[in-house]
């Protein structure tokens, strides 16, 4: 996840559920400062991680990479 959009995406969703970012921390178990570094674009993502993050927010991981502005995730099977 490198670009600017995707790390607005991942700090708008954090901070629009009054979230720090080391409370995403906790819950990836994960260091505060690694949290920042996907948020800055950094580092990229683990996939396990972003099914937990779309999990925790009710997204689709399409939205969290910005492929889609939907951010409904297609119902499970």
């Amino acid at each position: 996840m490198g670009d600017k959009m995707n790390e607005n995406r991942l700090r708008d969703l954090r901070e629009d559920n009054d979230l720090r970012q080391k409370n995403l921390a906790d819950l990836l178990k994960i260091h505060q400062t690694t949290y920042s570094d996907y948020e800055l674009g950094r580092l990229n993502i683990p996939v396990t991680s972003l099914h937990t993050l779309a999990d925790f927010y009710n997204v689709s991981i399409d939205y969290l990479l910005c492929r889609t502005n939907t951010k409904t995730p297609y119902p499970k099977k």
